[in-house]
């Protein structure tokens, strides 16, 4: 049997049949304000609280922020990191200003994969990590989208063979069907699709989980709210031409 690796998500693990399978690359993919970082750091700190120790990748904020972001939802870190339980990977600053001294894993070079490899394989190993998050993976190839799928698997090689859970972060823009580059759907092991629709003039927010493998899982598209302790799902709902109905 694989083994699964619980989101810890209030509703997550009973749509995912009992939770993502182990060494999963799990791309979560979504449009602006859909709870995609939320999600990922969710699942990272509630690794933390079952005795995993998780790294997340950050590209698009100051790490600085990404901390004071998590701590809003009780999520404090700076104690795990402390205890050599938890690493923030700073692919953001480039080194540039304070973060030299305050920030121990930086990537200095985005447009070098092989240094932006080696950093997040150091971290995973001083830590032995089992929960990785790369937010956003999309900003390691926007400028050359040929190379999205080639630079995931890259990663994955790298992330199931060291034994890590992963989540991709994808952005999509608003009302795009696709998951964020050429070829990246095919490179992951599972998707999970969040999205933020107008439904008579109303925004609701829901997600699917569009693959898994390892796994059955729902196909259908479920509600969630985004509470001031994290991403509530509710797995009994379904979203259903506009309407919430119960299952």
């Amino acid at each position: 049997m694989t083994r699964r690796v619980k989101t810890g998500i209030p509703g997550m693990d009973e749509i995912l049949h009992g939770g993502i399978p182990e060494r999963n690359v799990v791309l979560l993919s979504g449009g602006p304000g859909t709870g995609k970082t939320i999600f990922s750091q969710q699942f990272l700190w509630n690794g933390l609280q079952m005795g995993e120790p998780g790294i997340y990748v950050a590209l698009e904020e100051h790490p600085v922020q990404v901390r004071q972001n998590m701590a809003q939802f009780g999520w404090d870190v700076r104690k795990y990191e402390e205890e050599g339980l938890f690493a923030m990977v700073d692919a953001f600053t480039a080194g540039i200003g304070k973060s030299k001294e305050y920030e121990k894993y930086i990537v200095h070079d985005l447009t070098d994969i092989r240094e932006f490899i080696e950093v997040l394989r150091q971290a995973i190993r001083d830590i032995n990590a089992k929960r990785v998050v790369v937010d956003s993976v999309t900003t390691l190839y926007i400028n050359k989208p040929a190379m999205a799928r080639s630079i995931i698997l890259q990663l994955k090689r790298v992330l199931a063979g060291t034994g890590c859970t992963s989540i991709f972060v994808s952005q999509i823009s608003v009302g795009e069907r696709g998951f964020g580059g050429p070829g990246v759907e095919h490179g992951v092991d599972g998707i999970i699709r969040l999205d933020l629709d107008e439904i008579d003039g109303e925004l609701k927010r829901s997600l699917i989980v569009w693959k898994m493998r390892g796994t059955s899982h729902s196909m259908r598209r479920h509600p969630f709210d985004i509470t001031d302790k994290g991403i509530v799902v509710y797995p009994d709902k379904v979203l259903k031409r506009g309407r919430i109905l119960e299952i």
